[in-house]
């Protein structure tokens, strides 16, 4: 039964959970790990949660589980970059892809920079709304802040992603 319960909110919630993983930390394998541990703590939470809710509450583990998961990438970096030239920690850049269309290849890169750029509650109501495509009430509910709270960071947050799509476009 319990196991049972547990497949069915898999099935239905990973996709969501991997997706928002993958546009929060802009990377595929860690988007992986971050869905693994948040699927592993839905199992060990799985009397406590809600079928109606679930939505909700795995939106909200997944977004801690990738801050954790961002916060201890920077502490990791830290540690084994400190003391490395500029040089060799932006080496590993691919640039853009030839086969792709440049033009929409850069737009995509600068968003996504654009969006990693920004600071919190922001970055996670942007997934939330753009990615996700969560109502403003779901939006509110998974980041427990008032509806009018979620609508107001929401505009900064398309705001200051206007600006910095501008300024990437004017030095260009």
């Amino acid at each position: 039964m319990m196991l049972d319960r547990f497949r069915e909110l898999m099935e239905e919630h990973q996709g969501r959970v991997f997706t928002f993983a993958c546009y929060y930390l802009g990377n595929r394998e860690e988007a992986e790990d971050v869905t693994q541990e948040v699927l592993l703590r839905l199992w060990r939470h799985l009397d406590k949660v809600e079928t109606e809710t679930a939505g909700a509450w795995l939106a909200r583990v997944t977004r801690n589980a990738c801050y954790d998961h961002l916060r201890s990438q920077r502490s990791r970096r830290k540690l084994f970059t400190e003391g490395l030239n500029e040089e060799m920690s932006t080496a590993s850049d691919p640039g853009p892809r030839p086969d792709a269309g440049l033009v929409t290849w850069d737009v995509a890169r600068h968003l996504k920079r654009a969006l990693a750029e920004l600071d919190e509650p922001y970055r996670s109501i942007v997934v939330l709304r753009e990615v996700r495509e969560l109502k403003y009430e779901e939006i509110s509910e998974v980041m427990e802040i008032p509806l009018n709270t979620v609508k107001t960071y929401l505009h900064r947050a398309r705001r200051k992603l206007r600006e910095k799509l501008r300024e990437v476009h004017c030095h260009a």
